[in-house]
């Protein structure tokens, strides 16, 4: 830092909101003196002093405090229900009920603001992993922080596909086009120069400029940061169809309690009790777990996925995850290395390799960090005098442009320009004679069958004419582990489509290195006719067929996606740069690349922090296992409803006596509950195929396994009460362990597709939950806890019935899965005859034409 500045430091006093008019008509040397600065930006002790004193460049969120949180879950339509009963249950004086009542209330509420507040954790952890950076130019030297830790006064450089992170005034660079459409609601881009402000939250369309912070976090001008991690709050496709379910399972019970109360008052029951029993009944049937096991399900994968160096950023995505089916790629970096080399040089217009070369670094910049520009600098050899030239003015390479020019001065002192890029660009420059260009382009497409891709470059002579120098050609070889990734995503039935910018011939000679297929086409075929419905639907269906698409421009990777979704797919799509944006957005799954920028991630669902595609794979599998578990849950939870519900309905209205207490209920709901709450860490079999919501699968296993739970109910009532005579207190003993039992062995049945006892196993956790629950509910009746109490040798025979009806659900279940999947003897039976119809048929028409 220069002495100037630390002068400055010393009496800085920067104002807490600045006037930006003001800042935009204030010279450079104004504002260093103003905010204590100079162009090597502020010592790091003094960034640390502003730090405390402005606070972090965030706004402050607005958090609930933990205590009113927790009295939240006493308050909503399930919690009403269960204190009303306990109301009705005080004006009756029934204590037991009332103390157990109380003892759920308190547990709902433990268990949904403990579930929650994990979840909370894992998404603000996620969210600290999706934190914005910031080059910041402190001590002298740039470095990479934290967003939140600039300060005013801090001197830092914005480019292509930044996130601008504070309000800042540009003072070196030739420009800056800045989209600030969410923020002002301009259309188009804005061009910035020297002198200028740009706002926090705008993002860098194009361009390279150093500027210096004017106010950041609520002080800026509009007061807030830009936010990388969506807070949607729309439900996904999952989420809705399970929370149908739950509006479907109260309605259920609702239906049935209401003719239950009906018929009970006509018998002549006393009112309170009636409505204290129907009120618990209500309460332990419908799925008071269902938001803590939904949340904690996502929030747990998403923490998993984070392990795997994949960061959700917006939790609903992991349904899609589990659903996609066709991958849009990007080849460089994703596909391939991303670890350019510089080839063998060709020249023309009799230059020597040293005079290309040379050239080709001239046009680059070190500190960019550019893939490209390294490479070219590393095929610099030390006696070329590469130090002894000077970089005036430099313009960073932009998609509009396609190259990068660089003001030199040489070591004679005499000045000229360079440029790089695109090798029909750079040749455009030169005004080539049709025998050049002839050769340049041939050139270019030997290189191309061999997978290079090329540079053009260009210098000026004395007299300020471009002079096309030669090719660097540049090679950047397929990731070891692409072929085998892809091989993996296709096992999954996810195909992979590879999309670059890359010209045909090499974006067909990577494809067949990773076998990916080579019927790979430019994106303007599909492109550049749009009218007509029927042209647009013939293009969607091409697009559909293509393996591959090469010369992609970003305004095609947003088209590319819509086409493929208009035929019923659903997509991802990976991309790192500001204008892939829209396609990220659009994407069912938008997944944000290692080294992605910032305008990329804040659009992705996926931010992905390890390169290549294995991670995309793996995260599938995730996500496929999260979908599973929630099945599993779904065809629980109806099953359990149905069970409990109808039985105590039937059972009322045939028999005019309580199956079982009010109290028994309330404890029923509390060891169905803690188990349930497992799920999410259960091992669960891995769909070798996406997967979707099937509410008929759902509906029809649940009703027929609570349909036989109902029958199994009444076997065991019917066992108790007329074979062996018991009462009515140990009648209700009996029939509270038989519904927690098999309650939890239908856990067992609901989890898998295959039989109960195949592989995966339950987890070590599911597995402990049911057995405390279990055990508790055995002690229960065992030992008189509550209710009535029953022998031992009972408890042993409940558990052998219940294990008896365990075989024939699960063997009804497989009967379902078979009849749904059409696997049954009987479909294939009827399928073969359909076949052998329709090539009978086949056959007459062909010989009648």
């Amino acid at each position: 830092m220069t002495d100037k500045a630390e002068e400055a430091n010393e009496g800085a006093d920067v104002t807490d909101e600045p006037n930006l008019d003001a800042i935009e008509a204030a010279t450079s040397d104004a504002l260093y003196k103003q905010f204590g600065t100079g162009p090597d930006g502020l010592a790091g002790d003094e960034a640390a002093r502003r730090l405390e004193r402005y606070g972090p460049n965030a706004l402050e969120d607005k958090k609930t405090s933990v205590f009113l949180k927790f009295l939240s879950y006493f308050w909503g339509p399930i919690p009403w229900m269960i204190e009303v009963a306990g109301v009705l249950s005080a004006i009756v004086r029934h204590w037991p009920d009332l103390i157990i009542i109380c003892i759920l209330l308190a547990f709902n509420a433990l268990v949904g603001f403990w579930q929650e507040h994990q979840a909370e954790n894992a998404v603000e952890a996620l969210k600290k992993q999706l934190a914005l950076k910031a080059r910041v130019r402190r001590d002298g030297a740039w470095t990479e922080c934290d967003a939140s830790t600039l300060v005013p006064g801090d001197v830092i450089r914005l480019r292509l596909g930044d996130i601008v992170p504070a309000d800042v005034k540009l003072f070196e660079g030739d420009y800056l086009s800045v989209d600030q459409s969410a923020l002002t609601g301009e259309s188009l881009p804005v061009n910035k120069e020297a002198g200028g402000v740009a706002y926090s939250g705008s993002v860098v369309k194009q361009g390279e400029m150093v500027a210096l912070v004017v106010a950041t976090g609520a002080s800026t001008y509009f007061g807030r940061t830009a936010k990388l991690v969506s807070s949607a709050k729309t439900a996904s496709h999952f989420q809705k169809a399970v929370l149908n379910i739950g509006d479907y399972l109260i309605h259920l019970s609702l239906i049935l309690v209401a003719i239950l109360i009906v018929v009970q008052l006509f018998r002549g029951d006393h009112f309170l009790t009636i409505m204290q029993f129907a009120l618990i009944l209500t309460v332990a049937s419908i799925p008071v777990a269902m938001p803590a096991v939904l949340s904690i399900t996502m929030a747990i994968g998403a923490v998993a996925l984070s392990k795997m160096k994949a960061i959700v950023s917006r939790l609903e995505s992991i349904e899609e995850m589990a659903g996609m089916n066709i991958l849009c790629s990007d080849k460089t970096g994703t596909l391939t290395q991303n670890k350019l080399k510089l080839g063998e040089p060709a020249v023309f217009n009799d230059a020597e390799v040293k005079d290309l070369v040379l050239a080709g670094a001239l046009a680059s910049k070190e500190e960019d960090r550019d893939p490209i520009d390294l490479a070219v600098l590393a095929g610099l050899k030390p006696d070329w005098g590469f130090e002894e030239f000077k970089q005036n003015r430099f313009v960073p390479f932009d998609p509009v442009r396609k190259r990068t020019e660089a003001e030199v001065t040489g070591p004679a002192g005499k000045d000229f320009q360079v440029a790089k890029g695109a090798p029909q660009v750079v040749l455009d420059l030169c005004k080539p004679p049709d025998d050049l260009k002839t050769a340049v382009e041939d050139k270019v497409n030997t290189l191309a069958k061999s997978g290079y891709r090329t540079l053009g470059v260009a210098r000026t002579d004395d007299g300020g004419a471009w002079t096309f120098l030669g090719l660097l050609p540049l090679f950047d070889p397929p990731r070891e582990d692409s072929a085998e990734t892809i091989q993996r995503a296709g096992e999954h039935g996810i195909e992979v489509k590879m999309v670059t910018g890359d010209n045909v011939a090499i974006a067909k000679e990577i494809a067949g290195q990773l076998k990916l297929g080579t019927n790979i086409e430019t994106a303007d075929r599909f492109f550049k006719e749009t009218s007509g419905d029927q042209s647009a639907a013939k293009s969607r269906q091409a697009i559909e067929k293509v393996e591959g698409f090469a010369q992609v421009f970003p305004e095609h990777k947003f088209e590319i996606v819509k086409a493929i979704q208009s035929t019923g797919h659903i997509v991802g799509m990976t991309g790192d740069g500001v204008n892939d944006a829209p396609a990220l957005k659009q994407a069912d799954v938008g997944i944000a690349v290692s080294g992605a920028t910032d305008a990329a991630r804040a659009a992705a669902d996926l931010v992905l922090t390890a390169p290549g595609l294995s991670v995309i794979v793996t995260a599938v599998e995730s996500a496929r296992k999260i979908f599973e578990r929630m099945n599993s849950y779904a065809i629980y939870r109806i099953t359990e409803t149905i069970r409990i519900m109808v039985f105590m309905v039937l059972a009322m209205l045939v028999f005019n006596f309580y199956p079982i207490t009010a109290l028994m209920i309330i404890l029923l709901a509390i060891l169905n509950d803690l188990p349930i709450m497992a799920i999410a860490y259960d091992n669960t079999w891995l769909d070798p195929q996406p997967v979707r919501w099937d509410m008929r699968r759902v509906l029809t296993t649940a009703t027929v396994l609570g349909s036989i739970g109902v029958v199994e109910t009444f076997g065991m009532l019917f066992i108790a009460k007329s074979l062996l005579g018991i009462g009515l207190a140990q009648l209700q003993s009996v029939i509270f362990l038989k519904l927690v039992v098999a309650g939890h062995l239908t856990l067992f049945v609901a989890r898998s597709k295959k039989p109960f006892f195949s592989r995966p196993f339950p987890a070590p956790i599911l597995l402990g939950a049911i057995v405390v629950t279990q055990a508790l509910a055995a002690m229960v009746v065992g030992f008189g806890w509550f209710v009535t109490a029953i022998p031992w040798s009972w408890v042993g025979l409940i558990w052998l019935y219940c294990l008896a009806w365990l075989a024939i659900e699960d063997w009804a279940k497989l009967q379902v899965y078979k009849h749904l999947d059409q696997s049954g003897k009987r479909h294939r039976s009827f399928l073969e005859r359909l076949g052998r119809t329709h090539h009978e048929h086949g056959t007459l028409w062909s010989k009648a034409r």
